[in-house]
């Protein structure tokens, strides 16, 4: 019998996710030594994972890191099976049958809850719903956000709730020309929102978004920035912080900063607030939200391991919109061994575990691996972490029973599954392009799963 990874057995790979960390897994397999047969599942009949569904419309050269992808779909042993819900349209146990390993790629697809009181009245939504609403993931096509409030409150200071505010904070015109979905465009134009307040736990230097996300909001049309310059004054922990050689991007920000700060408003017709040492502690409203409390805070520890510790003292702000962007956090797959306080599948080097002992033949990458961490581009590395495991377990993984991906097909269509290959997600892809081109626009995304299969 030949050893799995000959040619005359390939190691069959189920990579389940098709964002970042899924594709950079099956490059790393295509690449190696041994011979391997990637096949790669998606719930949606779309790839691409966060670029697609959750990178800001008006961040496109973000997204150009697709065309490394679209590279690595081409090598002749990839296969793509969008509109696959692996525990749903076949179970793990049944996938076995068929690959001698699966690599979970799923990413965190849900967010951190505040736990305060108040945090599910109307109005109060999380940053993800509003991400994938304006981005055209089907799953948020028909959420509804009241526009017609004048103070928005987005809690955190990280990329994407930079990029919730900045959406909010920009004018139709400014975003006209990007591949927002069009109903979230339309609803945008109509926007009532005034001020925008972004709130931050700890201090500016442990503001967690990049140089680049904070420099934009100097560039908004219709939008004054403000920062107080005595929210800019540091204490002697921070200060430390900052004066680290390697916090380049501390140090970056806080000359974003203090350049807000020595700013004089120019009368636009929005404002955004920018606060730190705030933690929200409870959300108001009879029917919906209608105002938030923040407790004020202080830092406690030493320089990089500060906690924000409330100081009793309190702060009320009228609000009507509150988006919550205080993390990410995997979501479970029916029999896969899942760690409920971080979110995540716990694992030894990209080894799934089961009570400290490593699962044979599963294996995890990416956020769903990690925790929600880092930028695109740090999945490379940790994908590789775990190709290298995998490949290094392949003399002693179990051979699957059926290693033929055509008898898989079978399978899915006599439970009436439509599989999406890449070929068909490329006449996807040509077909929102084509609808963007009416109106000017890179592209305009299918908001609806029924509608990508009938573009097909």
């Amino acid at each position: 019998m030949s050893s799995l990874g000959s040619a005359d057995r390939p190691l069959r790979v189920a990579i389940v996710g098709s964002g970042p960390s899924g594709f950079y897994a099956a490059e790393a397999l295509l690449k190696s030594n041994l011979s391997v047969q990637v096949d790669m599942f998606d719930r949606l009949p779309t790839p691409f994972g966060l670029v697609r569904g959750g990178v800001s419309p008006d961040h496109p050269k973000i997204k150009s890191v697709t065309k490394v992808y679209d590279k690595i779909a081409q090598h002749e042993r990839f296969s793509f099976l969008g509109n696959v819900t692996i525990g749903k349209d076949i179970k793990l146990e049944e996938l076995r049958e068929y690959y001698d390993a699966i690599l979970f790629a799923t990413g965190a697809e849900t967010d951190n809850r505040l736990n305060i009181p108040g945090e599910d009245l109307p109005g109060s939504h999380t940053a993800t719903e509003f991400v994938g609403w304006y981005n055209s993931h089907p799953d948020y096509r028909d959420r509804v956000f009241d526009l017609s409030q004048e103070v928005a409150v987005i809690i955190g200071q990280g990329n994407v709730a930079m990029d919730v505010s900045r959406i909010l904070a920009k004018t139709s015109d400014e975003l006209r020309g990007t591949d927002i979905a069009q109903h979230a465009l339309d609803a945008l134009a109509e926007s009532k929102v005034r001020e925008i307040h972004l709130i931050g736990r700890r201090g500016p230097v442990q503001a967690k978004c990049t140089t680049p996300e904070l420099r934009e909001l100097g560039e908004l049309a219709e939008c004054d920035v403000i920062v107080r310059p005595e929210d800019l004054e540091l204490d002697h922990t921070s200060k430390a912080e900052l004066d680290y050689a390697d916090n380049v991007t501390a140090q970056k920000n806080m000359a974003e900063l203090r350049a807000f700060a020595e700013r004089t408003a120019a009368g636009k017709r929005r404002r955004y607030f920018m606060h730190f040492l705030r933690s929200p502690i409870a959300l108001h409203g009879a029917l919906r939200v209608e105002s938030i409390s923040l407790e004020l805070n202080t830092l406690q520890g030493k320089p990089f391991t500060t906690r924000a510790v409330g100081t009793g003292a309190i702060e009320e702000l009228a609000c009507g919109l509150v988006f919550r962007s205080v993390g990410y956090r995997g979501v479970p797959i029916p029999s896969v061994p899942f760690d409920h306080t971080r979110g995540v599948i716990p694992h030894e080097a990209g080894r799934v575990t089961n009570a400290g002992v490593a699962v044979q033949g599963l294996y995890v990458t990416g956020w769903i691996k990690r925790g929600p961490s880092g930028v695109i581009g740090t999945n490379k590395p940790d994908s590789h972490e775990t190709v290298g495991s995998l490949l290094s377990d392949a003399p002693d993984l179990s051979p699957c029973a059926i290693p033929d991906s055509d008898a898989l097909h079978g399978l899915l269509a006599q439970r009436g599954v439509r599989v999406v290959s890449f070929a068909d997600w490329r006449r996807i892809d040509a077909a929102e392009i084509a609808r963007g081109a009416v109106n000017g626009k890179p592209r305009e995304k299918f908001t609806r799963i029924d509608e990508m299969l009938n573009a097909l």
